[in-house]
């Protein structure tokens, strides 16, 4: 069983403790007046990113392709009511690769999408996510 446990420190702020660290969270990033909190909505992104992300860089060495960098951005578009949950989600994979190893890139972003990343499958349920794939 995965377990955290968050504690209010004032306002809208918190500390949330996982894994023997401390994450601080805010309601909103524009009302952190520390630099240091971040947005629980926007932490979903960031573990489907890390989710998918880990998948690429354990396929593609099992696929023999090379690559010099993975970089993945998350965007995600909010519903206007309450509440407000994530309706689309757009994932844009940056990987260092030469043009010819193409066709396994995508296989490897297809299979983190439908059968590896459980982030992606949980996150699938409530919002339409799509992505795109760039070499660099």
């Amino acid at each position: 069983m995965n377990s955290i446990h968050i504690t209010w420190k004032h306002n809208l702020e918190f500390e949330a403790h996982q894994q023997g660290r401390t994450i601080e969270l805010i309601s909103s990033v524009n009302h952190d007046t520390s630099g240091k909190a971040v947005s629980p909505k926007q932490l979903l992104l960031t573990a489907l990113a890390g989710c998918t992300g880990m998948d690429i860089a354990s396929l593609l060495p099992k696929m023999r392709v090379p690559f010099t960098s993975i970089s993945i951005r998350v965007n995600g578009t909010l519903s206007e009511e309450h509440p407000r949950v994530y309706t689309h989600i757009h994932v844009i994979y940056e990987v260092g690769a030469a043009k010819e190893f193409l066709p396994q890139i995508e296989k490897a972003v297809e299979l983190s999408s439908s059968q590896y990343c459980g982030v992606s499958a949980m996150l699938r349920k409530a919002a339409e996510i799509t992505s795109d794939i760039v070499l660099v």
